[in-house]
Order: structure tokens, then sequence, then C-alpha cells
């Protein structure tokens, strides 16, 4: 008899569940966290809809896993992972972080699953950097082990963010206003490029409440506050994604997830200030010049990540 697990990817806005056999990642269904009062009922609801019942889960969430509670950072849900698999009826309950998850993918990826940002040759038995925005800002890396890949576990998207220029500066100290300590995911995710349109328009004396949707929509159409806004918001995520790979000595290359980037990847690859910030950094240019970049287009790879832990 097959053994049937359940795999989860639970973001802040989203919760992403598949049935997997260890063979295949099968019946996957993506659910609204604001639609359920906690996780429970979330994975409650998804195993009715596929009437199964399922002995082990493996569940990649976005949040720092520090002890048995767990209070998601973007996300109402919270609850104790003892608890939680003895309410499911779990004889094994894995969890991870979701980046650590999105690494964990990233040797799985198929040619049609990722988009060159920036050619480089890169450096074998170098670690890989992964970083994304979505509804926060998730880093992790893979560190070469042997003939194996090992995924780092990190709350790198809480780092504190330091402005470039002038421009940067008056975004930055408008975000410091509002919340006091602006971290790199203040203002690199969808929250943050509407926070970056907010302080440019507070900067010309108006007001703006837009969503990272409306914005982009501008931005692509033309819009000059809004270009703005998104050249900020890829300029931002290049320094902090140049600054992983020099912490990290990642010259294998660095891998770019997550839901907003891939809905704005021509934009990110041909007009976008990435590439140029991304080697803006003095005597360590010659450093950064080789090492390549690469967007995740693959529709879940967090997914795949949790179930090489069950396959583990």
């Amino acid at each position: 008899m097959t053994n049937i697990h359940l795999l989860a990817d639970i973001g802040g806005t989203n919760a992403r569940f598949a049935l997997g056999d260890g063979q295949r990642i099968y019946a996957i269904q993506t659910l609204p966290t604001a639609d359920y009062p906690t996780l429970q009922d979330a994975i409650r609801a998804y195993l009715q809809a596929q009437n199964e019942t399922v002995a082990q889960a493996a569940i990649a969430i976005a949040n720092p896993i520090t002890g048995d509670h767990i209070q998601m950072t973007n996300c109402h849900w919270q609850f104790s992972i003892s608890a939680l698999q003895r309410e499911l009826q779990l004889e094994k309950l894995h969890l991870i972080n979701d980046f650590t998850a999105q690494a964990l993918a990233i040797p799985r990826l198929t040619a049609t699953e990722k988009r060159q940002v920036r050619a480089g040759e890169g450096v074998a038995g170098t670690p890989l950097a992964v970083i994304g925005p979505g509804t926060g800002l998730g880093v992790s890396a893979l560190i070469p082990n042997g003939d194996r890949w090992l995924a780092l576990t990190s709350e790198g998207g809480h780092v504190s963010l330091a402005p470039y220029n002038d421009a940067e500066l008056a975004i930055w100290q408008y975000a410091r206003a509002l919340h006091g300590h602006v971290s790199a995911e203040r203002l690199i995710n969808g929250a943050g490029l509407s926070l970056i349109d907010s302080a440019l328009a507070n900067i010309n004396n108006d007001v703006s409440d837009r969503s990272p949707a409306e914005i982009t929509a501008a931005a692509l159409a033309g819009e000059a506050r809004a270009r703005a806004g998104l050249d900020h918001f890829c300029a931002f995520l290049a320094t902090v994604t140049a600054d992983l790979v020099l912490t990290l000595g990642a010259r294998g290359g660095v891998y770019l997830c997550g839901g907003i980037l891939p809905r704005i990847a021509d934009y990110l690859i041909n007009d976008s200030p990435f590439n140029a910030r991304f080697t803006d950094k003095g005597r360590l240019k010659s450093y950064l010049d080789t090492v390549p970049v690469w967007l995740v287009t693959a529709d879940n790879p967090g997914l795949v990540g949790v179930a090489e832990t069950l396959r583990d």
C-alpha cells in the first residue's frame, strides 16, 4: 500500500497544500490564509476536499521555528507543533522554514522553470544564495557538502536595510518614522512596494494607498511615480542580494524566488536597475561580476522542496 503524506507551503497570504507518495506531488490546492481561523482548519478543509487521511506531514512555513509555539509574522495563525500533531493524529510531522524549502527545490528545477537575470560563469563548489519577496522577504542558501547540498535556515530578510543614495534615504526616513526599525523585508515585499509608493507621494506632498498590483500595473503602463517605486524596489532587492552573496561567499549563483518577481519578469531582466545595482559594490565589483542570477518561475517550488525533507 502506498504511503500518502501531506505537503504544505504556508505563506502569509496563501497556504498551498498537496499530497505526495514519494514519487509524485499531486492534488495541489491553494487556500487563502484569511479564510481560515487556524492552520488546523485549513488542513482539515483540504483533506476533506481530497477525501484523504494521512499519517505523515511536512510543512514549510514563512516563520522562524525556534520552539514548539509558532506565531506567524505575516499571518494571524499561531499553533503548537506538538498539539497540531496530536490533533491531526499524525505519526510524523516535520516543519521547516519556507525558504529552506525553496532552497531544497533548486537542484530539481528544470530549464523551463527558471530564467536568467544576469549571466555569469559562477564558481563550482561554492554556496548558492536564495532570496525572494512575497508577503515577506525569504532568505536561504544551499551549502555544498560533498555530493549533496545543505539548505540554510535563515531570517536574513529581517536584517537592517541601508539606503544607497539620497532618494533611498528619503524613503528610508519615511519608513522609519512609521515603523521604527527598517528591515530589508519592510521595503522588499508586497507591502513594501506600497510603502515605497506612499513615501514617493509624501515627498511630493501627496498621499497614496495603492496595492502592489495597482502599482505594478501603473509602472508597466508608464506612470512615472509607479515606475520610480518599482525601480527603487528592484534596486533595494539587488543591494540586499549582493550583500547576501558577499556574506555567504555565494559565487555559485543566486536564485530569486517568491510570488512577486515572476509577474514582472521581463521588466526585472530587461529594464530594472537590478543588474547595475547588484555589482555596484566598489572594490568588490569584480567579485560579483561572475555571479549568475536566476529567476525561479516554477509553479510550486516550496512543495517540491518540502517533499525533499520526507525523501531524506
